[in-house]
């Protein structure tokens, strides 16, 4: 009994070099197979350089060509594993494209506890009431919330076989599909992990999750500018970030280093606009009076001054915080002066979006452009 070259590469198409998101076939990792007699040598490059990801591959090349030819055949398997050499401006961090998902905004806030994700929250549902498919990615690493949000505390995302592949299956609530950290750490205990640690975990959510087609994917970033936000723009090719703040010089100021950071020449991510969030305060029983706790247009006014646009601003409301609570965030109340303002402001999001990506093929446009009912004019 013998095999085939052909079994060799079926074989290969089981394996998923380490970060890369697609089968070493798909990603034109196997630069050569020969097969003579029993003996196989399979020459893989990867562009991870690390010894640990060789012996990975090497051993997970050797297991699948063992499992998927004929058990009465003993087969010698010789695997040769080097690592590419970095391509033209080895200093620009850039990630790599995840098949059907067309659009990656990251959502960040130099400062904690200024509404980022209330704001990634409402904005998703906003995107879904629009038409477009949407998912998040809860990438707060040592603070998720998003399954809160959701309402979803409970849920555990399940397990689907793509191409022979395990992978991770979202989980869905209001349109959203989302995943989050939060699915598999224990509720009472602290995150105590180290940079390389976090980034692993992040990796998995991105690239061994099955997210089907999506038009955008919302990243819910942590606070600040730190390990795990260099770890995303390394992963992803993010398409644009949007900067939520609140109007006092505190947060403001660190709002500022945010932007910063995406226009840092090795990330170099276009900042679609800043939000303001808590702009204001109503109190129910003066609903034509408003009282700015924090500061008036602070947001709007740093908007200016690094000549990004103001994407808009959102309220002090009780009920936001309520409805966030409780998992049914207000962006689903129609009809509302809330919902109205998280809509105005993702459709400006969109709008800067569409601008940002003049270069890609008009069909693309045109088609965000029809589904949502906002443009660029």
């Amino acid at each position: 009994m013998s095999f085939k070259k052909q079994d060799i590469y079926k074989a290969l198409e089981t394996i998923t070099a380490p970060g890369e998101g697609k089968s070493l076939i798909e990603n034109n990792n196997v630069t050569n197979v020969v097969t003579f007699g029993n003996e196989v040598i399979v020459d893989v490059t990867i562009s991870n350089p690390t010894l640990q990801a060789k012996k990975k591959i090497e051993t997970e090349i050797s297991k699948a060509i063992h499992t998927n030819i004929d058990k009465n055949i003993t087969v010698k398997v010789n695997v040769k594993v080097v690592a590419s050499a970095p391509k033209e401006n080895p200093n620009q961090i850039r990630g790599k494209e995840i098949p059907n998902i067309k659009n990656i905004i990251a959502i960040a806030s130099g400062k904690g506890g200024v509404g980022k994700s209330t704001i990634t929250a409402n904005t998703a549902i906003s995107l879904a009431k629009m038409g477009f498919n949407v998912g998040v990615l809860d990438a707060d690493v040592y603070g998720p919330s998003q399954h809160l949000m959701f309402d979803v505390e409970r849920a555990k995302p399940l397990s689907v076989n793509v191409n022979g592949r395990s992978k991770m299956k979202p989980v869905e609530n209001y349109g959203v599909k989302l995943l989050s950290l939060g699915f598999f750490t224990n509720p009472d205990q602290a995150v105590i992990w180290r940079g390389p640690m976090a980034s692993k975990a992040l990796n998995q959510l991105i690239f061994d999750a099955d997210w089907g087609e999506l038009d955008f994917l919302l990243i819910d970033l942590p606070p600040g500018t730190g390990d795990v936000h260099l770890s995303i723009v390394q992963a992803l090719p993010i398409n644009g970030a949007v900067v939520v703040s609140t109007p006092q010089n505190i947060a403001l100021a660190d709002a500022k280093k945010g932007v910063a950071m995406f226009q840092q020449e090795s990330i170099n991510v276009p900042v679609l606009g800043i939000i303001e969030n808590m702009a204001y305060f109503t109190p129910e029983e003066l609903p034509e009076n408003k009282y700015y706790i924090f500061g008036k247009d602070g947001a709007k006014n740093l908007a200016e001054d690094i000549k990004t646009k103001f994407l808009g601003e959102i309220p002090l409301v009780q009920s936001i915080r309520e409805a966030g609570d409780v998992g049914h965030p207000v962006a689903l109340q129609e009809g509302t002066i809330l919902e109205n303002s998280f809509k105005d402001i993702t459709k400006e999001m969109v709008s800067e979006l569409l601008k940002r990506n003049a270069n890609l093929p008009p069909t693309e446009v045109v088609r965000i452009t029809t589904m949502s009912g906002c443009s660029t004019k």
